[in-house]
């Protein structure tokens, strides 16, 4: 089976809602059997005649041989595009684009894994587990979000992981105060060998510095909004170093949405650092443009 993305009518089968979110689930035939974890699809959305143009971007949470193939997918209202998801009703058709980006790299030998989620992006990490489990790894989840209902999988995690922790900005559900405030005591008590983290940068950045405290590899999936999925746009564009110690502008849709944390330079993020290869003449000599 070819890793190449494929373009299919996907066919609603099931929507329903789960506290601050709406879960999706599509056949998508062709998808789901090249579907690596921590890869995304991109939708659609507004019908053939819609002025929208820019497709919306998901992290996959399961993938499933039923019915021919089916994709879920997770997500929160938060415009027009995402509104019209979720107003659509089963055997709805939808363009599905995918699977798209770069996977988790999973280790060779079985190892002790913290798998961290801020919110809906915590999807991506489902089907990771899964994976690890069968090359008998260890998945400890932890979990966050601002309040109970942002929590995304805290029952599921129960299930697809060793042990499972939850932290929520509010104490609405299990500590108070940031996820990554409980990945210190984590790493620690579980004898974490790699953690693998999906959320927003800040978060990301965080993980990567307090991974790196303790020598062990981060593989952050950034949650970086994608207007096209494909790399035309740049508008997800991240300075990232590369194997040949160069820092590159990087497509999160193509060469992401995964990257070594430590790659990434986190304090430059939403700029074109002055050494990046590419950029402007004036930037690269200090100059003023």
């Amino acid at each position: 089976m070819t890793d190449s993305p494929v373009q299919v009518p996907g066919t609603l089968l099931t929507l329903r809602r789960a506290g601050a979110y709406h879960t999706m689930t599509l056949v998508a035939p062709g998808v789901a059997e090249r579907f690596r974890p921590g890869q995304f699809v991109a939708l659609a959305v507004g019908g053939e005649q819609s002025s929208m143009l820019l497709r919306r971007c998901f992290f996959v949470r399961e993938v499933k041989p039923d019915y021919g193939g089916t994709i879920e997918i997770v997500f929160s209202v938060r415009g027009k595009g995402t509104g019209w998801l979720a107003a659509l009703r089963p055997r709805d058709i939808i363009d599905v684009a995918g699977p798209l980006g770069r996977p988790f790299p999973l280790p060779r030998d079985p190892v002790t894994c913290v798998l961290l989620g801020v919110a809906h992006a915590s999807a991506a990490l489902f089907p990771l587990a899964a994976v690890l489990r069968q090359r008998d790894c260890r998945p400890c989840f932890l979990l966050g979000g601002a309040g109970s209902d942002d929590v995304l999988g805290a029952r599921g995690a129960r299930r697809a992981g060793d042990s499972v922790a939850v932290a929520t900005r509010d104490g609405s559900l299990g500590s108070a105060g940031q996820v990554e405030d409980l990945l210190p005591e984590l790493i620690e008590t579980a004898g974490a060998d790699v953690v693998y983290a999906c959320g927003p940068l800040d978060t990301l950045r965080t993980v990567t510095r307090i991974a790196a405290g303790y020598g062990i590899p981060a593989q952050v999936a950034v949650e970086e909004p994608m207007a096209c999925g494909t790399g035309v746009c740049m508008a997800c564009a991240l300075p990232v170093v590369g194997d040949d110690g160069a820092t590159h502008m990087v497509r999160t849709c193509v060469e992401g949405p995964v990257f070594r944390g430590e790659r990434v330079r986190w304090d430059d993020v939403g700029t074109i650092p002055f050494d990046a290869l590419g950029a402007p003449r004036a930037l690269r000599l200090g100059e003023r443009p």
